[in-house]
């Protein structure tokens, strides 16, 4: 049996694979919802609502559609121009290396940062996932009895520590280690 030619990597990209990820409403709700509110379409809807003087003339000329792998392409080489200014390294801030999967699978993957719900417009959700899967993962591995992945960054959470212990002993007076970077010790002060 011949192999066939491979095929250009385009043609094998889903390219409405990313819209499809995405919560959207059907053709009947839209309508439903339009007679509620008594607009017959969203441009009916809009015109009600948009004062003329800040309504648009002409409509936007925007480029055409980009696919999700285009637009992180796109998205990469806008980030690359950044200049790092100021180093945070020895401040609690260290340089480290994020394995590929890890990346990919989580930190550039939507599933994480879009809605999973019409209600929850918020990337708190994705957020809150990942960490328990981090969570349940130190827990797997260390086989510790309990694991915690907090939310908060170092000076939040360092902040937080210190609000506790002052509630927990109200005559004491909490004094944080000189050893704390700069960015930790300033919301304890």
């Amino acid at each position: 049996m011949l192999m066939q030619s491979a095929k250009p990597l385009a043609e094998l990209e889903n390219a409405s694979e990313f819209i499809a990820r995405h919560i959207g409403i059907s053709p009947s709700d839209e309508a439903m919802m339009l007679k509620t509110v008594g607009s017959c379409s969203r441009r009916d809807l809009i015109e009600g609502i948009v004062p003329r003087s800040i309504a648009r003339s002409v409509a936007m000329d925007l480029p055409a559609p980009l696919t999700e792998a285009a637009a992180l392409a796109e998205l990469k080489a806008i980030a690359s121009k950044n200049k790092q200014l100021t180093s945070h390294i020895g401040q609690g801030y260290y340089g480290t290396h994020t394995p590929g999967v890890i990346l990919r699978n989580i930190l550039e993957n939507p599933a994480w940062y879009t809605a999973y719900t019409p209600y929850q417009a918020e990337i708190s959700q994705g957020r809150m996932e990942a960490l328990v899967n981090f969570q349940t993962m130190v827990f797997d591995l260390t086989a510790m009895p309990i694991a915690n992945a907090s939310m908060l960054d170092e000076a939040t959470a360092a902040a937080e520590g210190m609000t506790l212990a002052k509630r927990s002993v109200k005559k004491a007076r909490a004094i944080p280690s000189s050893s704390r970077a700069t960015a930790t010790h300033r919301p304890l002060k």
